[in-house]
């Protein structure tokens, strides 16, 4: 029997109607895919296709009837189809010949299948993949999930996302490779200490791509090559941001630009939040409350100031757009019941940004009502999209079902912002966005991580999510500064997490302070209407003299590091490198540096420490070896390879400057 093919570099098993294709994909890097019925659909939902550097890098051969092989650089694939049943396992080795990863065998009697496909009415499939569990392996990656855990190893993770959880399926592992499921639909994955199990709830094939490298920065590159990498960091992405839920009228926003212009604190962006608008999905400012957006917009520009603007792809049935949207096709489409797919002052649907016809529908809306007035970054929220209990089996896109492509909504919806300022000739694009999926770097996606808690444990939970971001191939991620929800303005206890929180912001890869802080304001209209409520001051100056001269000294931190931000966003650029980076990043000969989370590098020669715990007056610190490292604040020199504990009062922030790099911030800290 002929279970192997061999051609053009494609290595093909057949075998009771699967086929199943082994090729290179970039340097060091394997695609596989596989389907039933003797053919695999065509197409890329993320994967780019960029040339092997070293064609003679790739080798392939079919050994005899049972075995078949095909390498590339630093990765190996072996194929073997077992006796019983004539299953195929498939095993991955790096150039040294260590086992990297091997799909689970069938076990003879027991009869598993490494591919298991069960058939869904239509004609598509319910898919479980499984793989072998190593117990010593370290897993990191995988986007943003709300929870406390460095090293993934033992997670079980829903891979769909929800307001502030982000399902990005690419981890980096310990033993020395990279794993892409290269499918966007709803499923489940299990790190278990028996197997690894990815599942799709509704696919047509199933498709993974594996790299191999020396570092996790190799890694990291060959996968940011095959995906794609962040456009240049605009320059006022490198500064403060100011923000609140929410400056609700013309006034008030000049009104702050104006104060920070007098009291000299550099200010980049200042964000006008949502329900400036009539209704959702009206995209356009209420005359009501910015009669003069254009004059307000060329003002803030004079200060130096940039404008963002907050969107929702939330189409109310009231809105001046609704009935044409629907009428086109250009709404997510409900499946069953009446077509209502979240409730926000109305009954509200999704603008499908799925769909290329919709998304230019209302880019020329945003091209007319925002970028026509100077409007230059855009605030992308909703944009998981949140449906109202998630019930994704519900709902229809263009792309698909949503259970079978849902998770690819955030990067097209980033994507129809950044193809529509890129016609207008902008260069410097950034968008400030709730949710990503693979590739959503490309279209200028500035990450946030949702609507957390304002907590100390929340605030934990951050440090964990940004460093998981990075490894996934999104370098621009932030958080909102304090939290969002349940900050009170006259609580010594969130003062306290405020200016802790505002010093970790500070050495995160955009600096942005917002949230809804109570107590809060009703706003009615002059019509008698209930508006959108606006929460408690969030500017600098309203958390009293203490808390505003700590947080003015961070913001000159962050402009005397401008030039080098700039440097990291560069690297970013040119070579997907994380600007947040987890310490085994960096050193990832220092086995210590594989388990901790409360510390990270900024850049490659800062080492960042947050105060991430209430009440702290001092905090342990791990410095990596091979390296001398000198207290910012005190100008203090140690030797890494130890563990030492430092004062953390609550006007600094442990930071440590490797090898007597960045020696300007030492006693300005």
């Amino acid at each position: 029997m002929n279970f192997f093919e061999l051609t053009n570099h494609h290595l093909y098993f057949r075998n009771d109607g699967e086929l199943l294709c082994v090729s290179p994909w970039g340097d060091n890097s394997l695609r596989v895919q596989s389907s039933l019925m003797d053919q695999i659909p065509e197409g890329e939902i993320a994967l780019i296709s960029p040339e092997v550097s070293d064609a003679s890098a790739i080798t392939a051969g079919i050994t005899d009837e049972r075995h078949a092989f095909m390498a590339n650089g630093k990765i190996r694939a072996e194929l073997f189809v077992q006796e019983w049943g004539n299953a195929l396992q498939i095993s991955f080795y790096n150039e040294k010949g260590s086992l990297l990863l091997r799909e689970i065998s069938n076990g003879a009697a027991l009869g598993r299948k490494a591919r298991k496909y069960h058939a869904l009415p239509g004609g598509d499939y319910h898919l479980k993949v499984s793989f072998t569990s190593n117990s010593e392996e370290k897993i990191y990656g995988m986007g943003q999930y709300q929870q406390e855990i460095f090293d993934l190893k033992g997670c079980n993770l829903e891979l769909a996302h929800r307001n502030s959880q982000i399902s990005i399926p690419f981890y980096v592992s310990s033993l020395g490779y990279g794993f892409l499921w290269h499918n966007a639909a709803i499923g489940e994955v299990h790190f278990g200490t028996n197997t690894t199990e990815w599942i799709a709830s509704s696919t047509k094939k199933m498709d993974y791509w594996i790299t191999a490298g020396d570092t996790p920065a190799q890694i990291e590159q060959q996968f940011a090559c095959c995906t794609g990498k962040v456009p240049m960091m605009p320059e006022y992405g490198l500064g403060f941001w100011q923000c609140k839920l929410r400056y609700y009228n013309q006034k008030e926003v000049l009104e702050i630009a104006g104060e920070y212009k007098k009291r000299e604190i550099p200010l980049d962006v200042l964000i006008i939040d949502y329900y400036h608008w009539p209704h959702c999905g009206d995209w356009r400012f209420d005359e009501e409350y910015f009669p003069e957006p254009k004059k307000m917009i060329a003002k803030l520009h004079e200060m130096g100031i940039e404008t963002m603007v907050s969107f929702w792809p939330q189409v109310e049935w009231n809105s001046e757009n609704f009935e044409e949207m629907k009428q086109q096709g250009l709404l997510v489409k409900q499946v069953s019941g009446v077509d209502v797919q979240m409730t926000f002052h109305g009954n509200n649907v999704f603008m499908d940004a799925t769909n290329p016809r919709a998304r230019k529908y209302v880019w020329e809306k945003c091209k007319k009502n925002y970028a026509a007035l100077g409007i230059r970054t855009f605030w992308l929220d909703e944009a998981e999209p949140e449906f109202t209990g998630s019930d994704h089996e519900m709902y229809q896109f263009h792309a698909g079902a949503v259970s079978q492509i849902g998770n690819i909504y955030p990067r097209e919806y980033s994507r129809m912002f950044y193809e529509g300022q890129k016609e207008l000739g902008q260069e410097d694009t950034m968008n400030l966005v709730r949710c990503a999926w693979v590739g959503s770097q490309k279209y200028g996606a500035l990450v946030w991580s949702g609507d957390i808690w304002s907590s100390f444990e929340d605030f934990r939970k951050q440090l964990c999510a940004g460093l998981h971001m990075g490894l996934c191939g999104i370098p621009w991620w932030t958080t909102d500064i304090g939290g969002f929800h349940g900050g009170n303005v006259e609580s010594d206890d969130f003062k306290e997490l405020l200016l802790r929180w505002f010093a970790f912001g500070t050495f995160s890869p955009v600096m942005r302070l917002h949230g809804l802080r109570l107590p809060g304001t009703q706003i009615i209209s002059k019509s008698g209407e209930v508006r959108e409520w606006t929460g408690a001051a969030n500017e600098v100056w309203s958390y009293g003299e203490e808390a505003y001269e700590i947080m003015v000294k961070f913001i000159r931190i962050r402009e005397l590091m401008r030039d080098d931000i700039r440097t990291f966003m560069k690297e970013a650029h040119e070579k997907g490198t994380p600007v947040m980076r987890a310490l085994f990043y960096e050193f990832p000969e220092d086995s210590l540096c594989w388990n901790i989370y409360d510390e990270y590098m900024f850049g490659p020669d800062l080492l960042v420490c947050p105060v991430c715990r209430e009440h702290a007056q001092s905090r342990e610190v791990y410095l990596p070896a091979g390296h001398n490292w000198t207290l910012a604040h005190t100008g203090e020199v140690f030797e890494g390879g130890s563990h030492i504990t430092v004062e953390t009062p609550i006007d600094t922030i442990p930071v440590f400057l490797k090898d007597d790099r960045m020696e300007y911030l030492i006693k300005k800290i």
